[in-house]
């Protein structure tokens, strides 16, 4: 299980629900696949992600300093946070794409550019 297209090496939203769907189905592990069991299996991974980062201090951007095994780690625990979210979206009907479009247009709303105190600096 590769997660990436036959075609053009791409990864979408899609491709991994379907391949976590198929994961699932083939173990047998639809009947724990609740919402409230995916939720908690997330929380879970995201305090591994969590752990990674407890002692570090702040960490610039593209993580410089990091030893290239301490970036796979981190790589293996962000994957298990994401996969159990589309899991989850998948679960409870929510088109996890489409809903996070949404959001971001609903959050330019609520935060328009005009009243951005970094407007002319760098960006958070």
């Amino acid at each position: 299980m590769t997660g990436i297209s036959e075609s053009d090496g791409t990864v979408t939203l899609d491709l991994l629900k379907n391949k976590m769907a198929d994961f699932a189905k083939e173990r047998d592990w639809d009947r724990f696949h609740s919402p409230r069991n995916l939720l908690l299996a997330m929380v879970g991974e995201v305090g591994e992600v969590s752990e990674i980062f407890q002692w570090k201090g702040e960490v610039p951007k593209g993580l410089p300093d990091w030893k290239e095994d301490e970036k796979v780690h981190l790589g293996e625990e962000l994957s298990d946070v994401l996969l159990y979210l589309v899991r989850l979206s998948d679960i409870c009907g929510i088109d996890l794409g489409q809903a996070a479009l949404r959001k971001i247009e609903l959050n330019a709303l609520k935060y328009p550019v005009s009243h951005s105190q970094l407007k002319g600096s760098e960006s958070v």
